[in-house]
Formats: C-alpha cells, sequence, structure tokens
C-alpha cells in the first residue's frame, strides 16, 4: 500500500513493467471511468491519481509518466488508473505501450525491494502538499 484516504487507495502493481509502477483505484466498486462517477468525484480521483504521480516522479526522476485506465467487463471490471513511469534513456521504440504491456517482460523484485520501494513512495507523498 503505497496511499489511502477516505476514498481511494493506491498500490505498488504486482506485475509492474517499469519501477515503481503503481495502481490507484476508488475504494467504492466503480465501473466505468466516465459515467460512473459525478464530477466531484472523478476530480478527486485524479487529484488523488496526480499527487501519487508527483511522489512516483520525485523517487524515480521519470523521463515521462503514463498515466492510463484499463479494464474489460469480462475480466477486470472496476476502475482502476496506472501510473508508470519512463526511466530516462529508453529508446522511443521501447517507450509508450511497448514499455507497458508485460509481454516485454516485468520486473521480479523481491518482496524486501518492493517493501522498501512502496516506503520512499509513502515519504515522497507525505511531502506533497
Amino acid at each position: 500500500m503505497i496511499a489511502e484516504d477516505g476514498e481511494h487507495v493506491a498500490f505498488l502493481d504486482r506485475w509492474p513493467t517499469l519501477p515503481g509502477k503503481v495502481l490507484v483505484a476508488p475504494k467504492q466498486h466503480v465501473e466505468h471511468v466516465v459515467r460512473d462517477l459525478d464530477e466531484t468525484a472523478y476530480m478527486q480521483l485524479m487529484l488523488f491519481v496526480r499527487r501519487v504521480a508527483l511522489a512516483m516522479e520525485q523517487v524515480f526522476r521519470t523521463e515521462r509518466t503514463y498515466l492510463y485506465s484499463l479494464g474489460s467487463q469480462q475480466g477486470n471490471a472496476h476502475l482502476h488508473w496506472h501510473v508508470a513511469g519512463l526511466p530516462p534513456g529508453i529508446p522511443y521504440e521501447r517507450q509508450q505501450f511497448h514499455a507497458l504491456m508485460a509481454e516485454h517482460g516485468v520486473i521480479n523484485a523481491p518482496p524486501e525491494e518492493m517493501a522498501a520501494v512502496a516506503v520512499r513512495l509513502r515519504e515522497a507523498l507525505a511531502l506533497e502538499p
């Protein structure tokens, strides 16, 4: 777990394709990113996503930050955002979708390394206003 407030949670991705990749989700079951949230709930979620992304950028000094929401009614119907930071120096042909696809490999970090990443992200979040 990286962050939590009354409405949202953020946690490390179990199968990250980029260092420090985080998932952010509303605590309430929501399936559709646009039509299931009123404007206020959507803006609160996006502000939470932004806070997490800023912390991730601070910890990993990313070249670019990817924010995206995927899912499927057949397999993963709960709304969630992916927050993935692209490290500097990745060749263009390995950026964007390529960098996000598990088919191109995932980071198999040991649990203690993932726990250390979580601590660093929580510390960075504590510095956010």
